[in-house]
C-alpha cells in the first residue's frame, strides 16, 4: 500500500493548491479536482463520472472493469481542470470496516501540560493501538482526560497530575485495501490517503451543532450502508452494512419478473418508502423481462410496488438498529439522524426512517464546496464532496505519524469510552 501523506491544514492568505478526490462505489466511480487554500473554500475545477461494473458490495472484484471505471471518471476531471493529477484522496468502505477504540495515559506530576506532553500522549497512543491482523484506515485522538475526566478538547496549558487520550481507530480487512489500491494503481494514479467512506459523508453534510449533540450519520450507497456516529463534536465509531439500494433494485425485479434497468426506473419514478391512500389504486406499468413483443407490460397498483420497496427496507434498518446499537448510539441523546447516499433519493425514505428507528431524521446533501456541478449536488456525491473537505484540513493521524521513543504507561480496549460519551452529562 502507498505511504500516507497527511496534507497539512489549509488557512485564509495561503496558496491555492490542486487536490484530487476519488470516490469508488459499487454503482459508480465519482472524480473531483479542487483548488484548496486560498480563501478557505474549496473551489471544484473538475469533476468526472462513470458507471462502475468492477466492485461488489464496494470490494474490487474485477481489476479491469475498475480500473476502466477509475480511469474514464479521472481523464473527465483532469480535461476538465486542464492539469492531470498524480495522486487522489479515496474513500474506502469495503473490507469489514469498523471501529475500536484506544487509549493512552501519561504522568504530568500536577504540571502544566505543553506541546512535549501531547507528542509523548500521542507515542503512547500509537503504541496502544493493536489492529489485530488489519489494516489502520484512521487513527484520530477522540477525547482527552485530565485525572480521569472526560470530555477535554484542547488540553494544552491545563495541570493534571495524568493526561490521557482515547483514539477512535478505524481498520478494515488487508486484502480488501491491497485490492482496492491495486485497481487504483492499475490506473496510473498513487493514493496519498485513504478516508473512511462515512468520516468523509460527515464533513459534508453534518453541521457543528449536531456533531455536538450526537448525531448518526447513515449513508445508503449502491451495494454498502456504511455508518458514523458523532459526538462532543468528534466522530466515535463506524460501521458497515452490506447491503444497500441496489438490493431494492434486484428485489423489484424479482419480484414483478422485469430486467433491473427496468426495476431501478421503477424505484426512481414511481417507489416510495410509505404507501398512501392512491397508491391502493394508482398503477404503475411493469415492462416485460421479454421486449421481443412476445409479452406485454402489465399494471399493477402502486402499492405492491412500495410493498416490496418496504420490505428491503425493513431488512435494511434492521442491520442498520443493530449497528447503531454496537456503537453505543442509544438512550435519550441519541435520536438524531442524517440520511445520505444514492439510496436516500428514495421518495419518504426519511418518514420510514424516522418511524422505524425512532428518531429525527433528514435528508443530508453536500455543502462546503463552490463550484459543484448541479449534477453532484445530490445525496448520492456527499462522499465525494467530503473528500475535498477532508483534503482542506486533514486531522492528526496517531497511526500515521512517526513515533521515535516508547510511550510510558498504557492501555488498552473499548474501555468504557462510549459510555464516557454517551452516559449522563
Amino acid at each position: 500500500m502507498a505511504p500516507r501523506i497527511p496534507l497539512p491544514p489549509l488557512g485564509r492568505g495561503q496558496p491555492e493548491r490542486p487536490v484530487a478526490v476519488l470516490d469508488v462505489g459499487t454503482s459508480k466511480v465519482s472524480a473531483l479536482i479542487a483548488l484548496i487554500g486560498g480563501d478557505g473554500t474549496p473551489r471544484i475545477i473538475g469533476s468526472g463520472q462513470k458507471p462502475c461494473m468492477g466492485l461488489k458490495r464496494g470490494t474490487v472484484t474485477d481489476f479491469d472493469k475498475a480500473e476502466m471505471a477509475i480511469r474514464g471518471a479521472m481523464d473527465q476531471a483532469e480535461r476538465a481542470a486542464g492539469m492531470q493529477m498524480d495522486s487522489v484522496i479515496a474513500s474506502f468502505a469495503a473490507g469489514n470496516m469498523g471501529s475500536s477504540m484506544a487509549s493512552a495515559e501519561i504522568d504530568i506530576a500536577g504540571a502544566s501540560i505543553t506541546p512535549t506532553d501531547m507528542v509523548t500522549l500521542r507515542q503512547a497512543g500509537r503504541a496502544a493501538i493493536d489492529p489485530r491482523n488489519r489494516s489502520v484506515v484512521h487513527a484520530l485522538p477522540a477525547l482527552y482526560t485530565l485525572d480521569g475526566l472526560p470530555g477535554v478538547e484542547s488540553p494544552l496549558g491545563l495541570h493534571a497530575d495524568r493526561l490521557g487520550m482515547d483514539i477512535h481507530v478505524v481498520t478494515a480487512d488487508t486484502p480488501a485495501i491491497m485490492n482496492f489500491t491495486r485497481a487504483v494503481a492499475q490506473s496510473h494514479l498513487g493514493i496519498s490517503t485513504l478516508v473512511a467512506s462515512p468520516l468523509a459523508a460527515s464533513l459534508a453534510v453534518l453541521d457543528d451543532e449536531e456533531r455536538d449533540i450526537g448525531v448518526a450519520l447513515i449513508d445508503i450507497g449502491a451495494g454498502m450502508t456504511s455508518i458514523a456516529v458523532h459526538k462532543f463534536g468528534i466522530a466515535v465509531g463506524v460501521a458497515t452494512v452490506p447491503m444497500g439500494s441496489a438490493d431494492i433494485t434486484d428485489d423489484i425485479a424479482a419480484a414483478f419478473d422485469t430486467k433491473r434497468s427496468n426495476a431501478e426506473r421503477l424505484k426512481t419514478f414511481d417507489g416510495a418508502a410509505v404507501a398512501t391512500i392512491r397508491d391502493q389504486t394508482d398503477p404503475v406499468i411493469i415492462p416485460p423481462n421479454i421486449e421481443d413483443g412476445s409479452v406485454e407490460a402489465r399494471k399493477v397498483p402502486r402499492a405492491q410496488l412500495v410493498g416490496v420497496i418496504r420490505t428491503r427496507l425493513e431488512l435494511l434498518f434492521g442491520e442498520i438498529s443493530k449497528a447503531l446499537s454496537g456503537l453505543g448510539f442509544v438512550g435519550p441523546q441519541a435520536r438524531r439522524i442524517v440520511l445520505t447516499g444514492g439510496g436516500s433519493d428514495l421518495r419518504s425514505i426519511a418518514d420510514f426512517a424516522g418511524s422505524y428507528l425512532g428518531c429525527n431524521v433528514r435528508i443530508g446533501r453536500p455543502r462546503g464546496l463552490n463550484g459543484l456541478p448541479v449534477a453532484q449536488e445530490g445525496p448520492a456525491f456527499a462522499t465525494l464532496a467530503g473528500l475535498v473537505l477532508f483534503a482542506q484540513g486533514d486531522p492528526g493521524d496517531v497511526w500515521h505519524t512517526q513515533v521515535t521513543s516508547e510511550a510510558p504507561s498504557l492501555r488498552r480496549g473499548f474501555g468504557g469510552v462510549i459510555e464516557k460519551l454517551w452516559g449522563s452529562l
